[in-house]
């Protein structure tokens, strides 16, 4: 005889989980660079600075020009920048000199080039020459020397004359003087029992 079965709500039937609990987070807290242009630009500057600052130094061009892409005020940017200044927070000499001490070890470039990058950051020539004249020009020549030796043994497979074009250029790229790359090149492929060509003064 088969049994009745239970009725809807009968007793050993588990009760339904309630469905009065919201499935959505609670809301995330005022952001003043989203709130749009009642946010106070003042607020909003402070924030973005000390945003793009976390991390690493940065030149004031650059904070000035992010400061301009999210709309601050140039009066209120330019206080702000003055202000990160005079507490030490945005220091161009420093910058400078952190960027050429680091680009130089880790890449390898050369004065000029690190030169370029500087002014690409809109830092002052005369803040970046200062920057660059505590380059040693021993530590610059054994970074190229680092170039040469690693690129060098890519290339066991192709001629000195081959060889000697791509160091020369790959030093050329990183900022090097023609007459030093070549001298430097002509070295370390002596170095690996190989010879550099005379270059072509026509």
């Amino acid at each position: 005889m088969v049994e009745p079965s239970e009725p809807p709500g009968a007793a050993g039937s588990r009760p339904r989980r309630s469905r009065s609990r919201s499935r959505w987070p609670s809301a995330a807290p005022a952001d003043p660079v989203a709130d749009g242009p009642e946010a106070d630009p003042e607020s909003v500057a402070r924030t973005i600075l000390l945003d793009q600052l976390t991390g690493r130094a940065r030149s004031r061009s650059e904070l000035a020009d992010k400061l301009a892409d999210k709309g601050v005020p140039d009066d209120v940017a330019t206080r702000l920048l003055d202000r990160f200044e005079e507490v030490g927070l945005v220091d161009d000499e420093a910058f400078a000199r952190a960027w050429v001490s680091g680009r130089q070890s880790a890449k390898g470039l050369a004065r000029r080039a690190l030169a370029q990058e500087l002014r690409r950051k809109g830092v002052d020539d005369e803040v970046a020459r200062e920057a660059l004249d505590e380059l040693d020009p021993a530590d610059e020549e054994h970074a190229a020397r680092l170039l040469v030796r690693k690129k060098l043994r890519t290339l066991t497979r192709v001629d000195d004359t081959t060889a000697t074009r791509r160091l020369v250029g790959l030093l050329a790229r990183k900022g090097y003087g023609a007459g030093l790359a070549y001298a430097i090149v002509k070295d370390e492929l002596a170095q690996a029992d190989r010879e550099a060509p005379e270059p072509d003064h026509r």
